[in-house]
């Protein structure tokens, strides 16, 4: 792995997965993940079986080049008096020197999410954060913390070494992704390191009586595709690039539900096609050159159903900010030379367009229409490349229950 603009350093795209998804399979069991991510985020908590499973995740990883870190979740793991650091520092100890933990210009790297009200008893942040990970513990710690305050603070956090823009890797509002949040938190920031965030989509849809979270965040108009597009513009600047989990981030196959209930939205819902992207733009990621494109593929993906659809059995209603995102099937194709100057005709329901296609990397949508996908790529003469017809994904006008998650599928 080699750090953006700094070959010497140890760093890349990292994949946080929450532990209780870590099923204890190694995480090159079928070669896949391994390629497309550098390394794992272990999400952690206070709970009594966490322990185990991270001294799993760290097992598997033995003889591989894949890197992990820790990033402890504060808004599990009490923090307002000095005991409750324990918990960290043995973490931090037992992973200190092992061969996969990951270390960036000397320094163990130590991450979170939230965390930013946390004092460990010592009377303010830095102090607290100070006293909890770099006293106590036999290595020397790169703390790059998540946290959720005015980010013109970090740079005078003395205990902070860098910033995780978790937000940074969705569009909050009605509009496309931009690199506007990122570059206001690396200004503030003063040269500190900085860890970029990036997902293909944002959707959760647990009720009142669940976590009570039900609300998507805009994930149109190619979300992934352009978000490592701009990271890779902006590599010099950034320092690691980090894919969630949880809220349909997933990217390849769904481990298990991030949370009790959400395998209601979860299942059947591939994102496989998003880690065979993946590998593309994190090799461009790593070295700042977008390699040749040798094979053709088509990536499709849609919801199942329209933005504005009312399901007739859930019990949880409509997620908010449904408004924000657009009833459109989504395109990529991944054009060899071989398809340089053809088309591609795409078709669902009653709509259908044919594009041009050019070599690298194209982008195409269509207006959703009750039924099936289907793709035909051809080259400039005519004939056909591809074929693409994914039989397990329909699209209808009326759900029985709400689902703003994507379908996503590629072509072999």
């Amino acid at each position: 792995m080699a750090c953006a603009g700094d070959a010497s350093q140890t760093c890349g795209s990292s994949y946080r997965i929450n532990i209780y998804q870590y099923l204890g399979t190694p995480p090159n069991s079928n070669g896949k993940v391994v390629v497309a991510h550098d390394g794992f985020a272990l999400n952690v908590g206070s709970s009594s079986w966490q322990p185990g499973q991270v001294a799993s995740a760290y097992a598997a990883a033995v003889g591989t080049n894949f890197k992990l870190f820790l990033s402890f979740d504060m808004t599990a793991i009490s923090c307002g008096d000095a005991g409750s650091a324990n918990l960290l520092r043995q973490y931090i100890n037992n992973y200190a020197n092992h061969p996969n933990q990951l270390y960036y210009q000397g320094k163990q790297v130590v991450s979170t999410f939230a965390g930013d009200s946390c004092t460990f008893g010592q009377g303010d942040l830095n102090n607290g954060w100070n006293y909890a990970v770099k006293q106590g513990v036999s290595s020397s710690v790169m703390f790059i913390p998540s946290f959720f305050s005015d980010p013109s603070t970090f740079s005078s956090n003395w205990a902070q070494d860098g910033d995780f823009n978790w937000n940074g890797g969705w569009p909050m509002g009605d509009y496309d992704v931009n690199f506007s949040s990122d570059q206001s938190h690396i200004n503030a920031i003063g040269g500190k390191k900085f860890i970029a965030a990036l997902t293909p989509m944002f959707y959760t849809h647990y009720g009142p009586n669940s976590w009570n979270k039900n609300w998507i965040y805009r994930s149109d108009d190619w979300l992934y595709n352009n978000r490592w597009e701009m990271l890779i513009q902006n590599r010099a600047q950034i320092d690691i690039v980090e894919v969630d989990y949880g809220e349909s981030h997933y990217v390849g196959w769904a481990l298990g539900p991030d949370l009790a209930g959400a395998d209601a939205w979860v299942t059947g819902f591939d994102h496989q096609g998003f880690l065979v992207m993946n590998k593309y733009y994190a090799d461009a990621w790593r070295t700042g050159t977008y390699a040749t494109i040798t094979k053709n593929q088509v990536f499709l993906f849609a919801r199942p159903h329209p933005k504005g659809a009312v399901a007739s059995n859930d019990p949880v209603g409509p997620p908010n900010n449904r408004d924000w995102t657009d009833d459109n099937l989504y395109a990529v194709v991944f054009a060899a030379s071989s398809a340089n100057g053809g088309s591609l005709q795409l078709s669902i329901g009653s709509f259908s367009n044919t594009f041009s296609v050019s070599t690298g990397v194209n982008k195409f949508k269509l207006s959703l229409s009750p039924g099936s996908p289907s793709a035909i790529l051809k080259d400039s003469g005519g004939a056909t490349l591809i074929t693409f017809s994914p039989s397990n994904f329909n699209y209808v006008n009326n759900p029985t229950t709400y689902n703003f998650n994507y379908y996503m599928a590629a072509s072999p």
